[in-house]
């Protein structure tokens, strides 16, 4: 059986049933719906991604092929990057500082940090390109 390529309805004849555009019967691949177009993640959701808290997911963005050529998943990936980086500094500097009777302070750095991740994570998703004012201009640079 085979599937037009305009909406993905299933054809018997030479034409759509359903939107009536011609239809290749030997061209059109047989299977359970319509053709799928390009393989990958969207940009907006490849971008997203990138904020997954811990350096494993932009690293794997920055080196999977079709992604690591696209300038904005380049940009988002090394501002997560530079994020994490921040945050791993500013906590291990701020634990060795700060005496032990403040630390439940540094509960608070970790929530802001933590809100900070969701927010970009939701409006990279949203297809906004925020640019953190230190960070972004070195992920700019990088991609």
């Amino acid at each position: 059986m085979a599937f037009c390529s305009n909406c993905g309805a299933s054809v018997e004849g030479r034409y759509c049933p359903k939107c009536g555009t011609a239809v290749d019967s030997a061209a059109t691949p047989v299977g359970p719906g319509p053709p799928l177009s390009a393989p990958g993640l969207r940009e907006n959701v490849a971008a997203a991604l990138c904020y997954i808290p811990f350096f494993i997911v932009p690293i794997v963005f920055l080196v999977l092929e079709p992604y690591s050529r696209n300038k904005l998943i380049r940009f988002h990936a090394f501002q997560s990057l530079f994020l994490n980086g921040a945050m791993v500094i500013l906590w291990t500097v701020l634990t060795m500082v700060l005496p032990a009777a403040v630390w439940p302070l540094m509960r608070l750095l970790e929530l802001a940090f933590a809100i900070l991740w969701i927010c970009m994570l939701l409006m990279t998703y949203q297809g906004k390109k925020i640019a953190l004012p230190v960070i972004g201009d070195l992920a700019a640079k990088q991609a």
